[in-house]
């Protein structure tokens, strides 16, 4: 049995892969595999017609957007992905990133390295705190909950989630407010976390309009996916103040170029889609996704499969 995959993932999966199956990672492969482990390696008709003897796909992560799910399920083929493993990982980055804007980190050791640093606390890095702000949750999965349980609980936050397929009777447990669309809980955000994932439906959401309404003293948060928040639109609401300042770990293009323009700005904070990329995330993504895998190919139901 060979199983296909070209991007590295954490060794004790590889071990386990390659105790049962015949890892390979060729073009000229893809006809003899029974499953394929993708990360980022886009899934789409060309290898699916080439993959003959497919039977099962594994998504190394939770956004599954490189993979054609349609043709995937025309063609009978399974496919597996890994919904909570990256959760703590994730939120906790965007925790950081939230906290390195707030207080001006980057700034402060640029100006440190720099040797133009004359006294202790420079006014010029006079910060905010994360405590009592308000919390605009876009989108509302595991990963925004998890978020919205660190600052909730420990910055005592405000909480106010936009997500149309979460009730206001289940974010009322989470202790969050729902807000009725976008824009009002936009609106409301000190703190704007994206959490949505990448379909024809978010695909843009974030753009002029939506970054039109945020506070001037909010700062926004994108691990998302790249593509849901407008990067021009981005651009030109931080160059003119209309957003205190943002981070994205995620790009429309990824890696990104240093010539794009949201890199010559002191308020933005990039990223390289690093929010799952912890021991114990790959550790758990790599041993979920595979013994699910293997779920399948025994012919046994897998724990994740795409809904």
């Amino acid at each position: 049995m060979k199983i296909f995959v070209n991007e590295p993932i954490h060794p004790a999966a590889m071990e386990l892969l390659r105790s049962r199956a015949e890892v390979v990672s060729e073009w000229e492969d893809v006809p003899a595999v029974s499953a394929a482990l993708v990360r980022t390696t886009k899934i789409g008709p060309d290898f699916l017609n080439r993959a003959k003897q497919l039977r099962v796909i594994g998504k190394h992560g939770i956004g599954y957007d490189n993979i054609d799910i349609a043709s995937a399920k025309e063609r009978g083929i399974a496919v597996v992905y890994t919904p909570l493993a990256n959760v703590n990982s994730v939120a906790e980055l965007a925790v950081s990133l939230f906290l390195a804007l707030a207080r001006k980190l980057v700034s402060a050791q640029k100006l440190i390295r720099s040797g133009e640093c004359t006294r202790i606390a420079p006014p010029e890095l006079t910060g905010t705190e994360l405590s009592g702000k308000t919390v605009a949750l876009i989108g509302l999965g595991h990963i925004a909950q998890q978020v919205a349980q660190i600052l909730g609980v420990g910055f005592h936050c405000h909480l106010v989630g936009y997500d149309p397929y979460v009730s206001r009777e289940k974010m009322a447990t989470l202790d969050i407010e729902k807000a009725d669309c976008l824009k009002e809980a936009l609106r409301a955000g000190d703190l704007i976390n994206i959490s949505v994932p990448l379909n024809d439906s978010t695909r843009g959401m974030i753009g002029s309009a939506e970054l039109g309404v945020c506070r001037p003293t909010a700062i926004l948060v994108n691990t998302a996916r790249g593509g849901i928040v407008d990067e021009v639109a981005l651009y030109e609401a931080l160059s003119r103040n209309e957003l205190a300042a943002a981070a994205s770990d995620v790009f429309a293009v990824e890696p990104p170029g240093v010539d794009m323009p949201l890199m010559s700005l002191p308020n933005f904070l990039p990223t390289p889609h690093i929010g799952a990329n912890t021991e114990e995330a790959l550790y758990r993504m790599g041993i979920t996704v595979v013994e699910d895998l293997f779920a399948v190919l025994n012919g046994v139901s897998p724990r994740f499969p795409v809904p």
